[in-house]
């Protein structure tokens, strides 16, 4: 059985279609991310998942279970939306005991799980500070913290790096990761790609809000990338190697090659020196940008 179940969901705001039909199932201890440029449709799908907003139509199920809004379905969900949803006024302790206290929480349960959330977290030695006294990054990480209190099996992530320095972005991703090990499944929208390279296991690509494409990473290079590109750089441009193709810049060979290994060691066989190699692939951005185009989105 999918931990998430997505049929044909449709959502609009008047005549604007925000979710235009998407459909994917996630499966349990899977990180699945939904990747697109701003305005594509990702946190209104994400509203729709967790019942926070009433699709126009489709099918929404949470373990088997359908209907979002029912509280026992919602306790099987935890979510850190993408604006900051705390309390700046209380502390990072007293935040917590709040939220916690709402999921159900009390008593040893309620502090055994705020002080894990506070060690998840790295905020233990800020646990007295009020909250508008935090960093962009402190405020990311107690925000994600204080979705997951009640240790939800289904977490979604709305672009839970936005604005955070490169220190609490590394400390989030190894708490993805560490969520992953646990078996937590995990929807992750973002329009970073390089962090959707390294923390999803497959990843759908909304855009206008019609999913255009959907498959594990590797599977989306192989379809989107195009064809890998060995350059080389000679000492001085030799001869014998013309049947290689590719395009001569000086003394620099560029060869696109579906064989960039092999490409590379008859390069090496042949016997002159050369003085810099590399072989470009595509990464995910390029997929993302081939699908989505490269308009600006405002």
């Amino acid at each position: 059985m999918s931990a998430i179940f997505v049929q044909n969901l449709r959502k609009s705001y008047g005549p604007l279609v925000a979710v235009d039909g998407i459909s994917f199932e996630v499966q349990p201890g899977e990180c699945f991310g939904l990747l697109g440029p701003n305005g594509a449709g990702k946190s209104t799908a994400i509203n729709c998942i967790v019942g926070a907003l009433r699709p126009d139509q489709g099918e929404i199920k949470i373990h088997g279970e359908a209907d979002p809004t029912q509280p026992a379905v919602r306790a099987k969900i935890g979510v850190a939306p993408q604006p900051i949803a705390l309390y700046g006024d209380l502390t990072a302790e007293e935040n917590l005991r709040f939220f916690g206290t709402l999921y159900g929480l009390a008593d040893g349960k309620l502090r055994e799980r705020i002080e894990m959330a506070l060690e998840f977290s790295g905020l233990a030695a800020r646990r007295k500070d009020r909250v508008h006294t935090y960093s962009s990054g402190m405020q990311r990480r107690l925000n994600l913290v204080c979705g997951i209190l009640h240790d939800p099996p289904v977490i979604l992530l709305d672009e839970p790096t936005v604005g955070v320095d490169p220190q609490s972005r590394n400390l989030i991703f190894d708490n993805i990761e560490a969520l992953k090990r646990l078996g937590r499944t995990i929807v992750y929208t973002t329009h970073y790609m390089e962090e959707a390279q390294r923390l999803c296991d497959r990843v759908a690509i909304i855009d206008q809000g019609k999913i255009l494409a959907l498959d594990t990473v590797s599977s989306l290079l192989r379809e989107y990338g195009g064809t890998p590109t060995v350059e080389v750089e000679f000492a001085a441009r030799p001869s014998g190697l013309e049947d290689l193709g590719g395009e001569w810049e000086g003394n620099r060979l560029r060869v696109r090659t579906e064989r960039p290994l092999e490409t590379l060691a008859r390069v090496a066989g042949h016997g002159d020196a050369f003085q810099q190699v590399r072989i470009e692939r595509a990464d995910l951005e390029a997929v993302f940008l081939r699908l989505t185009g490269k308009k600006l989105r405002d």
